[in-house]
């Protein structure tokens, strides 16, 4: 989910990703923005996010935020997982996605803190975090580099990271049907189904296409502070779930 301020993406492909740009966008595809997503996905996204708790548990006790959050499907996920000394946050800079998951999280009697916040400025205190995760947002943030650096400097040292995100299959022939679905199918019924003018989910191929993976993630996240970076692909690599340990103050 999107987290962004008025700056432009200096990306070769040219996507947009100023504030106001990803913020209108993803408040206007709000209201189908989960079914539209179980659509496309096919509902597998649901296991990529099962995966994610089991590789990254909850602490026992402590704080986790989920950052990007959306209408909080992680942090459901995680509430789900976690046990009463468990705090859970969840950001996001679009309102009506969070409205969202206010009313997921009353439905499933899940206690869990929503808050309006920038990914790049967030208004939490330094170490205040056990565990930190993002699901399909990380992408969207203006700066990679600035809100991997503020969940670094939200966590706790010893504390882990979680990104789950889109990838591209390394296998030619998965890759090859993976991107003509991806190009051609998925944002005509993405669009279609979501009702939207804002062409949401051409924007959603386009992003993934030109997001950093593999090593070039994974050297974004040990410059923003992380140690340990394990990658574990999903789904033939269509999805990526990496996860990384906070360095201590020794380095």
């Amino acid at each position: 989910m999107p987290h962004t301020v008025d700056t432009i993406d200096q990306s070769p492909c040219g996507v947009d990703k100023t504030g106001s740009k990803v913020r209108g966008m993803f408040a206007e595809i709000a209201p189908r923005y989960d079914l539209v997503n179980r659509m496309l996905s096919g509902g597998i996204d649901v296991w990529w996010r099962h995966v994610t708790v089991s590789r990254a548990p909850p602490p026992p006790h402590g704080a986790i935020l989920d950052v990007c959050t959306g209408t909080g499907d992680l942090a459901l996920a995680y509430a789900h997982k976690s046990g009463p000394d468990v705090r859970i946050v969840a950001s996001d800079f679009c309102r009506p996605m969070l409205d969202r998951g206010v009313e997921k999280s009353a439905r499933a009697g899940r206690s869990i803190e929503w808050v309006e916040a920038d990914a790049m400025a967030l208004p939490f205190p330094d170490a205040a975090f056990d565990l930190v995760t993002v699901a399909f947002g990380l992408r969207n943030i203006a700066d990679t580099g600035r809100g991997l650096a503020e969940m670094a400097r939200v966590l706790k040292p010893g504390g882990r990271l979680a990104i789950l995100e889109f990838s591209l299959p390394a296998n030619p022939l998965i890759r090859a049907g993976y991107l003509w679905y991806f190009r051609r199918v998925l944002p005509w019924i993405g669009n279609t189904v979501a009702r939207n003018a804002s062409d949401a989910y051409s924007y959603l191929n386009k992003s993934v296409e030109e997001f950093p993976t593999g090593e070039r993630l994974a050297a974004l996240v040990r410059t923003a502070g992380f140690a340990g970076v394990e990658m574990v692909p999903l789904t033939f690599g269509i999805a990526t779930l990496s996860i990384a340990t906070r360095r201590g103050s020794d380095g």
